[in-house]
């Protein structure tokens, strides 16, 4: 998929990942809605991007992705603004073990909402142009981050959507591919953060830091150039990437996930 000219939506679009990701989108001629709840720091941001590119290509709305009148009222305006839309990222989420049902709400039924809402723009059953759906899982959903068991499980859920997603719109005809993007640790504030975040586990904070040591680091742009790719591949759907710093040893890296087939007869 070609970008230029393409109509994208971001959810948590104004920092850390979001950030990255709508500005790669930018660069690439797409325009984009920036969804996020912080409003201050979302017209700052919209004011930057447009003085370096065009500003109608830039719409920020304000949205809580716990609300599905939010969602819903957000991806209207920008289907109206732009002439529809092509590319969802639900890219919304925190790290909180404290208030895990918050946890559970933004970042897994969070991203089901944002998905069931573009299903009413982009599926080509309902008059849609079709195009790509990415969620932004981690490599907690991947393996077991001791000390979040509930950013696990929920990480954990986003794969498992993300891949019935893309068989379902495969048999159904949606025209829409589904991949999922696990990034390991990323430079971020919520990666600063995470030692106040754990709430019952917080013994397991030497835990935390000897898997960020194993793993390292990655930049926010990093991620963005592994979402660029899932989203132009036309090849990818219902994949699962996980994106790595490389080491040294030339280990870590990009990776496809392979799950087991257990369910195929």
């Amino acid at each position: 998929m070609a970008l230029k000219g393409k109509n994208a939506v971001v959810t948590g679009a104004v920092m850390g990942i979001g950030k990255a990701i709508t500005e790669i989108l930018l660069q690439n001629g797409a325009k984009v809605a920036l969804l996020d709840v912080n409003e201050t720091a979302g017209k700052s941001l919209m004011k930057t991007l447009s003085e370096q590119y065009a500003p109608e290509n830039i719409l920020f709305l304000n949205c809580n992705v716990e609300s599905e009148k939010d969602i819903k009222a957000a991806l209207q305006k920008a289907a109206e603004t732009f002439g529809g839309i092509e590319i969802m990222c639900n890219n919304a989420g925190i790290l909180d073990e404290s208030t895990w049902e918050k946890m559970v709400s933004i970042n897994l039924m969070g991203v089901i909402r944002g998905t069931y809402q573009a299903l009413d723009h982009m599926n080509k059953l309902k008059g849609g142009r079709g195009g790509v759906i990415i969620n932004i899982s981690s490599l907690a959903g991947i393996g077991p981050l001791p000390s979040c068991p509930v950013y696990t499980a929920v990480k954990h859920g986003v794969v498992g959507f993300t891949r019935a997603m893309a068989a379902a719109s495969a048999s159904l005809g949606y025209g829409i591919r589904f991949n999922t993007l696990c990034p390991g640790f990323v430079k971020t504030e919520l990666f600063s953060n995470i030692p106040k975040k754990l709430g019952l586990f917080s013994e397991l904070t030497v835990v935390t830091q000897q898997l960020v040591e194993n793993f390292g680091v990655l930049n926010v742009s990093e991620v963005a150039e592994a979402f660029l790719e899932l989203v132009t591949d036309e090849t990818k759907n219902g994949e699962a990437l996980l994106v790595l710093p490389e080491n040294e040893e030339g280990k870590g890296g990009n990776k496809y996930i392979t799950f087991p087939s257990a369910l195929q007869q």
